[in-house]
């Protein structure tokens, strides 16, 4: 089967690398609503799907409730221009990406709280212990990766959120857990294995980057995906 790639393919996918370097260039996004109770809080309907695997894994009920999902532009314009009169531009730099540069406009990431009584929207309580420990080691099995770490706040230009979560599909998200990168350290490391000789294999997949190029094609007859970096290629799962 051949597939061609084409320019406007490198910004799709649940690898696309959203940052104040890389900003969201698509928003086509296929949204479902978290749950009838969550009826506003949305998110895109495979990484839903995988979230609430995830939560019925860990017998999760009501425990862990969802703050914050999918986000229009003018939604994250207004949280930013929000914070910037409620918390001031120090705040605000650290915990609030700028238009266009957030995770939450491509309906891949999801803010998540312990249930309790008056959760903060911009800083819930998602603690290192508990049931939301439970999740987050449980998290890459089924595609999500914390994405704001301490130690990575250089490179991701974010403070630490221990309560977003960040969709980017199996085994991406156990390699990255297993190696301890950020996002931006995986789609670079990536670089290396290049296809179609030079793949990383991982348990039963092989793991290539492919470069734009004008004309970018795969020919395959296996069970793969395909997603954008959002900056100048592709990367390549195949299931062997």
């Amino acid at each position: 089967m051949r597939k061609v790639l084409k320019n406007e393919d490198i910004y799709k996918g649940y690898l696309i690398l959203i940052n104040p370097d890389n900003l969201l260039k698509d928003e086509t996004v296929n949204l479902v609503s978290f749950d009838n109770k969550y009826k506003d809080i949305k998110l895109e309907s495979d990484v839903n799907e995988n979230l609430h695997l995830a939560l019925d894994e860990i017998k999760a009920n009501n425990k862990i409730v969802p703050v914050s999902g999918y986000r229009t532009l003018n939604e994250q314009i207004d949280i930013y221009n929000s914070s910037l009169k409620e918390n001031g531009e120090e705040f605000t730099k650290k915990f609030v990406a700028l238009p266009n540069a957030s995770e939450h406009q491509t309906g891949l990431a999801i803010d998540l709280a312990l249930n309790e009584e008056n959760i903060d929207f911009i800083c819930p309580k998602f603690p290192y212990y508990g049931i939301c420990e439970e999740f987050r080691k449980m998290a890459p099995k089924y595609g999500f990766i914390e994405r704001y770490k301490e130690e990575k706040k250089n490179t991701t230009k974010i403070s630490k959120e221990e309560w977003h979560f960040r969709y980017v599909g199996y085994p991406h998200s156990e390699i990255i857990n297993n190696n301890n990168f950020c996002l931006e350290e995986y789609i670079s490391f990536l670089k290396q294995f290049t296809y179609p000789h030079n793949p990383l294999n991982y348990k039963e997949n092989k793991i290539y980057y492919l470069p734009f190029q004008k004309e970018t094609f795969i020919e395959l007859n296996k069970d793969y995906t395909i997603s954008g970096n959002n900056i100048d290629g592709f990367i390549l799962t195949i299931k062997e």
